[in-house]
């Protein structure tokens, strides 16, 4: 069994971090066998290099290695692809023609990017990794083949399950041994190793000096979140030893090629929202509620006093803060009437006059106390989450009241009032 260090040198792999070294190890470990094995990781990470060392070191070398590129192929024409079909089976097949697996049979098939099989593809590679077994496109014939399958994909499986977008069964078939490699990001010692052995085989292509990073450069290397892992490493290589006159790149000429991809916190919150996310529909729906519920239990509490007292000036003086709540900076004759109203619904509670009065008035006291209790335990909830809304907003706009009112549809005013109200 050859070392690790001998299968980097002898595959062109770059880098000595421990998790690198440990999927190399599981290569070389699981290469003998025809176990499936599934790649995963990062776009840009090298995924290509793993089935290549499990080919080389398997009993299968001197057969066939295929590496298809499933996201490449155009759906209508993979299964013609991968498993051939008969002449006429559909339009334009002139002749009968072999797929993947008939070709490569007694070698290795690499699938990358499997995530992005169809689902009735998918069906038809169980059969093959369960017994065996496939069928051309417009025959009934069965063939068999001996072929290993190595796949890979940067797709999040459970994810794609979950969405039912990939077969579990397949899943648990393609993935009897999975190796993962690290995103660049995680192998801060190998950043600078990588990016001086691209510089350098770029100098050697073009025919010209090696481009030299200072501290500060390296330093801005080793702190950026290369989304593109090992492949964006290697353009930006390239670029900076193609376009600088100057051999000795300093930070402040590296910057202009790190496209700027934000922070690189522990924790990043991403600010894009896809189409379908409905978040902020809820959010507005959620305030629409909260203002429907607390307008509608403050006229319950309104209405209640003026079937007590009888009197509108003494519920309108008692309730000044309720009636600056509900209707604001509207004219004093929209609140009048609305207590005309009020007293129309309160007169029959006070001109009926029935043997039993007092029994009566405690059945409607007992009525809309506990009307209240309900109202009060879910208005709390919709209190917490316009509370939580409005300081959403205001730490989006940093603390700019205009722009936030007009995110959550009120005007500036209404948002001042219920930010004093809030105490914030």
């Amino acid at each position: 069994m050859e070392s690790i260090q001998a299968i980097k040198q002898r595959f062109g792999i770059i880098g000595n971090d421990p998790k690198l070294n440990r999927s190399i190890e599981k290569a070389i470990q699981v290469a003998p066998t025809d176990i499936s094995v599934l790649v995963t990781g990062e776009s840009g990470v090298g995924k290509e290099s793993i089935p290549k060392i499990i080919h080389q070191l398997s009993h299968r070398k001197h057969g066939k290695y295929i590496a298809v590129n499933c996201g490449a192929i155009p759906e209508g024409t993979i299964d013609s692809e991968l498993f051939g079909h008969e002449k006429g089976a559909f339009t334009g097949a002139t002749s009968t023609r072999s797929g993947y697996f008939e070709v490569a049979d007694g070698g290795t098939i690499f699938l990358d990017e499997v995530g992005e099989l169809p689902l009735t593809t998918q069906v038809r590679l169980l059969r093959v990794l369960e017994n065996g077994e496939f069928i051309k496109v417009g025959s009934s014939k069965v063939q068999k083949t001996d072929v290993r399958i190595v796949a890979a994909t940067n797709v999040n499986m459970f994810e794609a399950i979950k969405k039912e977008k990939f077969r579990e069964d397949l899943y648990y078939r393609l993935s009897t041994v999975e190796i993962n490699l690290p995103p660049l990001r995680d192998r801060k010692d190998d950043i600078h190793l990588l990016f001086r052995k691209f510089a350098s085989d770029f100098a050697l292509k073009y025919k010209m000096p090696t481009v030299k990073l200072t501290d500060d450069a390296v330093g801005l290397l080793l702190k950026y979140r290369w989304n593109g892992n090992i492949r964006q490493l290697r353009n930006v290589a390239e670029q900076v030893s193609v376009l600088e006159q100057n051999r000795t790149i300093n930070g402040v000429t590296l910057q202009n090629y790190l496209p700027n991809t934000g922070s690189n916190l522990p924790a990043v919150v991403s600010s894009t929202k896809s189409e379908s996310d409905f978040s902020s529909e809820r959010e507005i729906l959620y305030k629409v509620l909260f203002d429907m519920k607390s307008d509608l239990n403050d006229l319950k509490k309104l209405t209640m006093e003026l079937m007590k007292t009888g009197t509108t000036s003494d519920v309108q003086k008692d309730n000044e803060h309720l009636i600056q709540k509900i209707y604001g900076d509207d004219k004093e004759e929209d609140f009048e009437a609305s207590i005309e109203d009020l007293e129309v619904l309160s007169i029959p509670a006070h001109t009926s006059h029935t043997d039993q009065p007092e029994e009566i008035s405690t059945e409607n006291e007992d009525k809309y106390h506990f009307a209240e209790e309900i109202e009060e335990e879910e208005t709390l909830s919709l209190h917490d989450k316009e509370l939580e809304l409005i300081k959403k907003s205001l730490e989006r706009h940093s603390g700019k009241r205009k722009l936030a009112a007009a995110e959550l549809g009120i005007s500036e005013r209404t948002l001042y009032r219920k930010i004093k109200q809030f105490d914030l």
